[in-house]
């Protein structure tokens, strides 16, 4: 029997079909549209995320044939509002990357809340997360808040959008770890927050149900005969899975359009000392295992920038060649923040910066900052978690970094990572593991997928970077970096 995986990701939505050995046997995707209204604001037509979705399945299903089971997984704190009668949404979807609400986090700042926030939620008071997302569409859509009062909209995650369409409106329910990510939900406690829905103005009737990552959310029929969805996780979670990060202090990283690490914390909630997130890693039959979270806004963008943006490249597979051929003598320093600095800075205010020009740049040596960038950011948020993991009491972590996502195909680009940060980094064979971490999901749940150990146990290496920089010119590069990042958040305050 095979398990059909719904990724639903900021760009595009994809399906694949991985059969009980988690090979995979089928997949399609579909990209779609990026709404930008104003400046900072980011949308998504909700109509474009189901057709994508139902299109990717259909693909894939014709070509495998049937499934035992669905698992979800998805871009998180992008909101949806839709109406509980006929499902129509009421507003465009609010994407992740949106930061139309950073007034509204700076004045909850201002007044002093963010500490309580982020002893509930582990999280920081940022546009980021759905809250004040939601907030905002119920204050700017006519009608809307009275309508949430009388129990006439629901809201969710794009998996509880998903799960909705798919069971005909039958489940309104989401799983720890996308609730984990709307600033509504106590981790600790395991619930949604009477408290913080006073404080962001949220009618709880709006809520979704949680359930565990690994639990039944309903039916589809529309593929047919009835397929149960038995497995939901936010796509950094999901990778967490995917990679078998069953123990404490594992760390993997994902790099995409952005970049996000994960660090196992075990039963242990680590609240963090140097401004990262903790967060649910996942949640199995009840039992909460928890991490330390480091989010880049801009890891694979800065490729498409340079291809994009300048037009130095045509491919994002050219910087490779590119970066090899850079000059040496060059350091040139890109610092990504085209829409702000995430962890452990969390300065939305800052933007992009370039240093250390000199006559003779070119695109050589654009793609080489390119890709380093993404290694010194990391640096960053590894560093920042051994430190929050080692104040905890915990045991030091065993250092190896095991990364997936679009960009970890680039060797230079892992073998820098490798370098600045002076410990192993792993490449595994299935670099999709967003995917795959929800197919387990739902395999097992099917009872055709062995368990986490048994799954760690399949996880299989395609190749180890080993760091093969001097520890001087390590610490002189990254202290370069460094320098680059406080003059890029000094303009953005001059700013």
């Amino acid at each position: 029997m095979h398990i059909l995986a719904i990724d639903q990701g900021t760009t595009s939505s994809r399906a694949i079909v991985f059969d009980k050995d988690l090979r995979v046997k089928a997949s399609a995707q579909r990209e779609f549209a990026q709404h930008y209204p104003r400046s900072g604001w980011v949308e998504h037509d909700p109509a474009d995320l189901w057709d994508t979705t139902l299109e990717t399945c259909q693909a894939a299903l014709e070509q495998a044939g049937p499934v035992a089971a669905i698992g979800i997984t998805n871009q998180r704190e992008t909101l949806l509002v839709w109406d509980r009668e006929t499902g129509e949404p009421i507003h465009r979807a609010i994407v992740w990357q949106d930061r139309r609400t950073a007034e509204i986090c700076a004045d909850l700042k201002a007044a002093g809340h963010e500490p309580e926030v982020t002893a509930r939620t582990g999280l920081l008071l940022d546009p980021y997360f759905t809250a004040t997302k939601l907030g905002w569409v119920l204050d700017h859509v006519g009608g809307a808040r009275e309508r949430a009062e009388r129990g006439e909209l629901a809201m969710g995650t794009v998996d509880c959008f998903l799960i909705w369409r798919l069971t005909q409106g039958r489940t309104h329910a989401t799983d720890a770890t996308n609730a984990a990510r709307t600033m509504l939900y106590n981790i600790a406690k395991g619930g949604w927050d009477e408290e913080l829905c006073k404080l962001f103005n949220v009618p709880m009737a709006l809520l979704p149900e949680v359930r565990d990552c690994n639990a039944e959310f309903g039916e589809t029929t529309l593929f047919g005969a009835p397929i149960p969805i038995l497995g939901v996780a936010g796509d950094q979670q999901a990778a967490t899975i995917g990679q078998a990060c069953f123990e404490p202090g594992m760390l993997k990283s994902t790099y995409g359009t952005g970049c996000f690490a994960l660090m196992n914390t075990g039963a242990t909630l680590v609240p963090s000392q140097n401004r990262l997130l903790t967060t649910i890693a996942y949640q199995f039959d009840g039992q909460v295992t928890y991490a330390l979270e480091g989010a880049i806004f801009v890891a694979g963008a800065v490729v498409q920038w340079l291809r994009d943006g300048l037009g130095v490249i045509d491919d994002a597979a050219q910087t490779q060649a590119l970066a090899e051929a850079a000059d040496p003598t060059q350091e040139v320093i890109i610092v990504p923040a085209f829409t702000g600095l995430g962890a452990p800075y969390w300065r939305p205010e800052s933007r992009g910066a370039v240093f250390g020009l000199s006559r003779n740049s070119g695109p050589a040596e654009f793609a080489r900052a390119a890709l380093e960038s993404v290694g010194f950011q990391t640096r960053d948020l590894a560093g920042a978690m051994r430190a929050d993991w080692a104040s905890s009491g915990a045991a030091p972590s065993e250092g190896v970094l095991r990364v997936d996502g679009g960009m970890s195909a680039s060797g230079f680009a892992m073998q820098f990572l490798a370098d600045i940060l002076g410990a192993p980094v792993d490449r595994p064979h299935v670099l999709e593991t967003t995917a795959l971490g929800v197919a387990w999901l739902a395999g097992h749940k099917a009872g055709i997928m062995p368990d986490a150990k048994g799954f760690a146990q399949s996880w299989a290496l395609e190749r180890r970077f080993e760091p093969q920089m001097k520890s001087a010119t390590r610490d002189a590069r990254y202290a370069a970096w460094q320098r680059a990042v406080q003059a890029t958040i000094a303009a953005g305050d001059a700013g």
